[in-house]
């Protein structure tokens, strides 16, 4: 079970949250072709290391966080506000 540290609610069980993908994915333009979509939802890398990932807060305040979380060893390197930049760790 993952332990993370929201900013507002303080530290929560992994099951307060929904995980929501990739925080470092851009979504193309709305005048972009239907290939550049199609590869932004379906074409993801399935990273090894560190990396930027979106969480939800379903079960507290609600807010959007990003983690930077191992995807190996799961360990949580930080978390912030949606809003904030983070620093991901080399892999």
């Amino acid at each position: 079970m993952l332990r993370i540290d929201c900013p507002w609610c303080g530290t929560r069980d992994e099951a307060e949250f929904k995980y929501g993908g990739d925080a470092t994915a851009k979504r193309p333009p709305a005048e972009g072709d239907g290939a550049a979509f199609y590869e932004f939802v379906y074409d993801r890398g399935n990273p090894k290391g560190w990396h930027q990932e979106w969480w939800h807060h379903v079960a507290g305040c609600r807010q959007w966080l990003k983690v930077v979380r191992h995807t190996v060893t799961h360990e949580i390197r930080s978390v912030a506000k949606a809003t904030d930049d983070v620093t991901v760790p080399p892999a």
